[in-house]
């Protein structure tokens, strides 16, 4: 049983919740201007890591067959065998209920838009069929994070900063299109989209830079919407060193730190415009 667990969480990743959790907190401490009440606070925890697993698990289903072609990719979990397909589809839906329940104990805008933010994290797995512009749209989803957490705070959509949305918007559009380089070969081949597959790396890098170009502007602005103090650019200040150490140490021909870039630094930046942002409105 501890082996099938452990299979489990390996095959959606659990730890990358820490990608788009702490920007749904962010969310709910700027609608309260502090920290949420206990009982608020632990619904959006489950809701994010409902929405996060089903949508993941969902994504290791719709892939499975090109994870099974590609190498890098056919050691995971369904194609390797050790996760079966049923299983994984228990996953969903037990996640799928995790996240609804979670919603519905907020407010009832969060569960009216809930099943909007739920359906386009589970569309975004099939985008790579049909448009490059597939991690546009993972930013887009995840964008929904930020907003989640203010609705799910204030029961309104009122004075929200889409400025802080627009930011996560770009700042996953560009790390996920710098991943998305390790696969630009197979998913040529395969007749799978993505901005590496179709631009080439070297083009792809440099739109990755745009983008996280855009997302610390953005980061910034929300500061002054949001009328944040010093702490809090601080964070952003952080953020800025961390994108800027991503494209230092992976290039189009060198993916050999892709691992790092990918999962430690972002993982970091999401944390501490968090805590930039918690220092910022507690003290």
């Amino acid at each position: 049983m501890w082996r099938k667990v452990k299979a489990l969480l390996e095959m959606i990743k659990f730890g990358h919740t820490i990608f788009a959790l702490p920007f749904a907190l962010i969310g709910a401490f700027l609608a309260k201007r502090g920290v949420p009440e206990v009982g608020t606070f632990g619904w959006i925890i489950l809701a994010m890591v409902g929405a996060r697993t089903a949508a993941m698990g969902f994504n290791r289903i719709a892939d499975r067959k090109f994870d099974a072609a590609n190498p890098r990719t056919a050691n995971r979990a369904i194609p390797a065998g050790a996760v079966r397909l049923a299983e994984a589809w228990a996953l969903v839906l037990l996640f799928t209920l995790l996240y609804f329940v979670a919603c519905s104990q907020l407010n009832p805008l969060t569960l009216k838009l809930s099943p909007f933010a739920l359906g386009l994290t589970f569309i975004y797995s099939l985008t790579k069929r049909f448009t490059w512009l597939c991690h546009v749209v993972l930013g887009v989803a995840l964008a929904f994070s930020p907003l989640g957490g203010w609705v799910a705070v204030r029961g309104t959509l009122l004075d929200f900063p889409l400025v802080l949305s627009m930011g996560v918007l770009f700042w996953v559009a560009g790390f996920d299109t710098v991943y998305a380089c390790l696969d630009a070969d197979f998913d040529r081949q395969a007749g799978l989209h993505s901005l590496p597959s179709r631009f080439g790396r070297e083009k792809a890098f440099s739109l990755a830079v745009f983008f996280h170009g855009l997302a610390f502007l953005l980061f910034v602005l929300t500061g002054i919407v949001s009328e944040l103090n010093f702490y809090y650019y601080l964070g952003v200040a952080f953020t800025a060193c961390a994108l800027f150490y991503q494209h230092f140490v992976v290039n189009p021909k060198d993916l050999s730190q892709i691992q790092l870039s990918f999962f430690a630094m972002n993982g970091l930046i999401s944390l501490a415009l968090f805590v930039a942002t918690w220092l910022a409105l507690v003290i």
